[in-house]
């Protein structure tokens, strides 16, 4: 598996862990019939330590089992491995690993003859030790290794990294690991050496293959030394991972922040679909970054876990997501089939990476495996392709945008081919103070900042359109205003007093008093659905459509029909209405489209049930004509008063405004009570009263 320790050079380690250098040197083994013609390396160990870099001997394949201990044979410390390969460690001058930068890195079994190879292969090396009497070994497990392994001294199991429980393998992201060595036993001769066979069972998983070159097996080689100094060398590749992967925790902490800033974003403005897109990348971008680090520090989830995750789902998400952020971010509606092709793309992204990157490999094979690497590859420059598309349209659309974002589009789109080249040993990860900082993660870098600017300039675009629509509502309210009548007004006979207060700046409730030539007044109140600057604006519609209808006819009915042609073809446009008429004899002609029936002396009068305005083209009102006595009161009221619920969910209801009317309760009373109730829509009184008129005096 992909694995990522890096660190200073191995030389510069041993220096700081022991005061001493080991005297080691390869030797030919004396003749014996279990070990024949293998060659020994002879290690003097004080307080010093060794890399065993040769003579290794190596097999592909997995060791029989000893009928009687059911132990591996080929850990055994009499198994012939003379017809096995020779392996030697020891790194070329300078050699880094191109995956994680690690230093004294060698290439792996796959770069030696065994191409297409994964699974179980074998180390086994002969040591011979001089050590001081009562000295205590260990053994430190290669720092970069593909993927997990066993370790044995003489046939005995001394640990693992990697859990062997199961019927496969499960592997963790390289760390450093230290082992004890026990008691070796008797001197191996007169010169008071030990014989010590070391053998590593390792592990290579299928998915190793497409995504690590040179892949399999050991990179580096393990160190044997004094247990002290090897301590101390682990302890120094400990603070080599922390200072390599702390990038990593890094950004899955930037990554946190940004999708919490993201929806931050979507709550101030639920009209932009673009912090939608944003918030979902960056979410996935932080999960993806966590699992990175939860992986390198635990072993919560094995190494092909996290891959399969990410390489299969999370970033096949993440890039088409970046298609789609650019695509509502310049605002590209056409062509409509745009997001089905980004779909499609995803899902074949997903299944191709999943069969070619040899998650199925054990039941699909080299060659669907190899088709399938073909198909991601394709479904990754379709992506890039469409990415490349929508920022150029964006560019002949915007301008600044698109220029600013192109640079950072081609970078993360090269970077979704960091497995290609490093396949094709092209680099993609440097090492700036021992940190590792890979294309991905410029990439990245590179983006945020653009998008850090963009956001910057779109908030503040948003803020001057919020600044203008603050404006419009309040030059709509400062018309609202001008519309409505004088709050109270008196003709001959009869005082009108009114009361308004919108749930919003802009209401949808309205009402027009409006003094005939005859000496009639004509009342028209009405409630359009919604509320805000919407319902503002078809409340300025009607009340234009009162004062027309007004000039030919002060008659109810037909003013309501009016009205409701008006309202016909705009889509959800309604509106209850109630239109009064009151003669100079005081007879009152009441007409009534779905409004709350209005209160006479503190009781509702009955009327039959009406459409609302604008439902239907003929639609029919109820309409009914009563005389309005002295000192008679009628009460108009909106929904709004009724409607009005408290904290509970409890509604205002019509027995509390019975109540508030038994005792003479003005407009303004009961619009106060409503509001204090728990106002949720827009609140109007409209009060009619008959006042008795003097006659005049007798000559």
């Amino acid at each position: 598996m992909l694995q990522r320790l890096c660190g200073l050079d191995l030389a510069f380690s041993i220096l700081l862990a022991s005061s001493t250098v080991a005297n080691a040197q390869v030797l030919p083994s004396p003749h014996s019939k279990e070990t024949p013609h293998a060659e020994v390396l002879s290690a003097d160990i004080g307080r010093s330590v060794v890399a065993l870099n040769k003579p290794w001997k190596f097999q592909i394949g997995d060791s029989p089992l000893d009928s009687a201990t059911h132990r591996p044979l080929w850990a055994e410390p009499n198994f012939d491995d003379s017809q096995w390969e020779n392996v030697d460690l020891t790194p070329a001058r300078g050699a880094t690993d191109p995956l994680v930068g690690a230093a004294g890195y060698v290439t792996g079994w796959t770069a030696k003859g065994h191409r297409r190879y994964w699974g179980y292969a074998w180390y086994r090396i002969h040591v011979r030790l001089t050590t001081p009497s009562g000295a205590n070994l260990a053994l430190a497990g290669p720092a970069d290794v593909d993927d997990g392994y066993q370790v044995f001294a003489n046939g005995m199991l001394l640990g693992s990294f990697g859990n062997f429980s199961g019927n496969k393998p499960v592997t963790y992201y390289t760390r450093p690991m230290m082992f004890q060595l026990p008691e070796l036993g008797a001197k191996s001769d007169e010169s008071g050496g030990q014989a010590v066979v070391l053998a590593f069972r390792v592990w290579m998983d299928s998915s190793t293959l497409f995504t690590s070159p040179d892949g399999g097996g050991f990179h580096t080689a393990p160190i044997l030394g004094a247990a002290e100094s090897v301590t101390m060398t682990n302890r120094v590749r400990w603070v080599e991972v922390a200072q390599a992967f702390g990038s990593t925790v890094a950004a899955a902490f930037i990554f946190v922040l940004l999708a919490i800033v993201s929806f931050s974003l979507i709550l101030f403005d639920r009209s932009d679909r673009v912090y939608w897109w944003l918030a979902g990348v960056f979410l996935l971008t932080a999960i993806d970054s966590s699992l990175g680090a939860i992986d390198t520090w635990t072993r919560f989830l094995g190494a092909v876990t996290d891959t399969f995750l990410s390489e299969v789902f999370i970033l096949p998400l993440v890039f088409v997501g970046w298609v789609m952020v650019w695509r509502v971010w310049f605002r590209l509606n056409r062509p409509s089939w745009l997001p089905h092709v980004v779909a499609i793309t995803a899902v074949t992204y997903m299944v191709s990476n999943l069969v070619g990157q040899g998650y199925l490999l054990d039941f699909s094979g080299p060659l669907i495996s190899t088709i399938f690497e073909i198909v991601s590859l394709v479904s990754r420059l379709v992506c890039i392709g469409l990415m490349l598309w929508i920022v150029i349209e964006g560019i002949r659309r915007e301008g600044l945008d698109g220029w600013l974002v192109l640079p950072a589009v081609i970078l993360v789109g090269i970077a979704r081919f960091t497995r290609e080249l490093r396949l094709l040993h092209i680099r993609t990860n440097w090492y700036p103070f021992g940190i590792r900082i890979r294309l991905g993660d410029f990439a990245n870098l590179l983006l945020i900042a653009v998008l850090a600017l963009l956001l910057l300039r779109r908030l503040l675009l948003s803020v001057r359109e919020q600044r203008l629509l603050a404006l419009d509502v309040k030059q709509a309210k400062e018309v609202q205003q001008v519309i409505l009548p004088e709050a109270r007004m008196v003709f001959p006979g009869l005082v009108v007093e009114t009361e308004y207060r919108p749930a919003l700046q802009v209401g949808g409730d309205f009402f027009q008093i409006i003094p005939e030539a005859d000496e009639s007044v004509l009342i028209v109140a009405g409630d359009v659905t919604g509320k805000g600057l919407k319902a503002g604006m078809l409340v300025a519609l009607l009340v234009g459509a009162i004062r027309t209808a007004t000039e030919t006819s002060s008659d109810p009915l037909l003013i309501l029909g009016a009205l409701n042609r008006r309202l016909l073809g705009r889509g959800d446009a309604q509106a209850t209405c109630l239109a009064m008429r009151i003669d100079p004899g005081y007879c009152v002609t009441l007409a009534n489209a779905g409004h709350i029936a209005p209160y006479l002396n503190g009781k509702p009068i009955t009327m039959e049930g009406a459409l609302p305005l604008g439902m239907i083209e003929m639609a029919e009102f109820s309409v009914m004509r009563f005389e309005l006595k002295e000192h008679d009161q009628l009460i108009l009221i909106s929904d709004g008063i009724v409607e009005a619920a408290d904290d509970n969910g409890r509604l205002f209801g019509f027995e509390r405004i019975i109540d508030l009317l038994s005792n003479t309760a003005s407009p303004a009373d009961i619009a106060v009570a409503a509001q204090r109730f728990g106002q949720n829509d827009d609140i109007s009184v409209i009060s009619v009263t008959r006042e008795a008129v003097l006659a005049p005096a007798a000559a």
